[in-house]
């Protein structure tokens, strides 16, 4: 019955990732037309279902728990405990795991270095629109306050 009963979860574990890695997916096309409300519904949603993945993770551990009747056990430590039929079906769940999840990760680095390049190309978009003054040399300062103006991002004058 502990048996099942892990099986399960690992099952919907794994469907979890999966519907999240989907998510991630779309994240990628929304960071790429800089969908800013996309983007922070995406996030909301990706929250409801880390959540569920925690709540997932906690049964899935008391379910190796009562198999094992070892509170911090191990996937291979509950396989070493089962029949062949049950223990393939274990061994099946726990690799297409493991590939679901690194896909995920693949994924999501994907989605921080776009963010990143986006945040450099605001960056310097802003570093052109208002460049910083140049420091000279070094001078005295209670001359330098005097003569030292502010720079405005538009010119009055012109």
């Amino acid at each position: 019955m502990a048996a099942h009963k892990l099986i399960d979860v690992l099952d919907k574990l794994d469907r979890l990732h999966m519907l999240l890695l989907e998510l991630a997916v779309k994240k990628t096309d929304v960071i790429k037309k800089n969908d800013m409300d996309g983007l922070d519904q995406l996030l909301k949603d990706e929250q409801k279902f880390v959540a569920a993945i925690h709540t997932m993770e906690q049964e899935r551990q008391r379910a190796a728990a009562v198999l094992t009747g070892n509170s911090e056990s191990t996937m291979t430590e509950c396989i070493a405990k089962l029949e062949a039929n049950e223990k393939n079906a274990l061994l099946s769940l726990q690799s297409t795991l493991h590939e679901t999840i690194k896909r995920l990760k693949e994924q999501n680095e994907l989605n921080q270095q776009l963010i990143y390049q986006s945040l450099q190309f605001v960056n310097l978009n802003l570093s052109m629109i208002n460049p910083q003054p140049e420091q000279p040399t070094y001078t005295h300062p209670a001359r330098s306050s005097a003569q030292h103006k502010k720079q405005s991002m538009f010119d009055s004058q012109a």
